[in-house]
């Protein structure tokens, strides 16, 4: 995709500029949620990754101070986890909009609560079924990293492919970012880390873009820019994501970093006012 993409184009000469720029390997490692609690940090995990999304909707909804969307939602339910418990099966099985709303203090009628909602009920139908009840049983029952992704990426909630040119593209953003956050935390001790790509979202792009590594087609830079949304699954959305995940692998090959772990750096590199002073990508959808 990245050779035949018409909207987006990858500077593969930045790359080597880019790549020594990126941060050393552990040097910005943080304790995962509950990581004390080996159930409890995979329920969060688990959950938290189904909600992960939502990014076009970030401008719409209620933000906590000094929090970014995402922020917003992952601290209403942390806040969730330790005043009241972790969700149990039967919590997410039952789960509605207005119940999810209260957590992450949102209005009940954004479109957001009812996909977070059925995503949950997707999270906690699969883990009864499936699991017996327990979070930890799809880390147990993997051989790999790659393997639990591939589980989460076959449940409803962490659904994420795009067809172009008559082929689907798998990008599994969500699935894999589970099975990751759940290696961090200790509780999927399993091979295959580096085998993950990067969690293609809108930020990663974005930050790819303004770093000089993705340049874009004048329609695409002008739809950015003038803050319009992107149809998901559109051509140069499908690219955008398509191609900040070659650049990523390309960055991954010209340092000692993995590709999750650039994908880190990346995503953690958005948040300062260079990135966040310039309109990214937005489109409303549950991939991210």
């Amino acid at each position: 995709m990245a050779a035949q993409a018409r909207s987006v184009r990858i500077e593969e000469e930045a790359v080597e500029e880019s790549a020594a720029s990126l941060p050393q390997p552990g040097s910005q490692d943080e304790p995962a949620p509950f990581a004390d609690d080996p159930e409890t940090a995979a329920d969060f995990a688990t959950c938290m990754n189904a909600i992960n999304f939502g990014s076009g909707w970030w401008p719409t909804i209620r933000r906590r101070a000094g929090h970014s969307g995402y922020g917003t939602m992952a601290a209403g339910v942390t806040d969730r986890f330790a005043s009241v418990g972790a969700w149990t099966v039967e919590e997410l099985q039952a789960m509605d909009a207005g119940t999810i709303a209260e957590v992450v203090d949102q209005d009940p009628e954004h479109p957001l609560m009812a996909q977070f909602a059925a995503a949950l009920r997707d999270v906690g139908d699969h883990l009864g079924s499936e699991f017996g009840g327990r979070f930890l049983g799809p880390a147990e029952a993997a051989d790999s990293i790659p393997a639990l992704a591939g589980t989460f990426a076959s449940w409803n909630a962490f659904a994420d492919t795009s067809a172009y040119d008559g082929r689907q593209v798998p990008f599994y953003k969500r699935a894999q970012l589970a099975a990751a956050d759940l290696h961090r935390a200790g509780v999927a001790d399993l091979p295959g880390l580096d085998r993950l790509t990067a969690f293609a979202d809108n930020l990663v792009p974005h930050v790819l873009r303004v770093d000089g590594v993705l340049r874009l087609s004048s329609d695409l830079t002008a739809r950015i820019e003038s803050e319009g949304l992107l149809e998901h699954g559109s051509a140069g959305e499908v690219e955008l994501r398509a191609c900040a995940v070659h650049a990523v692998e390309l960055l991954a090959a010209a340092s000692p970093l993995t590709a999750a772990e650039i994908d880190s750096a990346l995503w953690n590199r958005g948040r300062a006012s260079r990135y966040k002073s310039l309109p990214r990508p937005r489109s409303r959808n549950t991939a991210y």
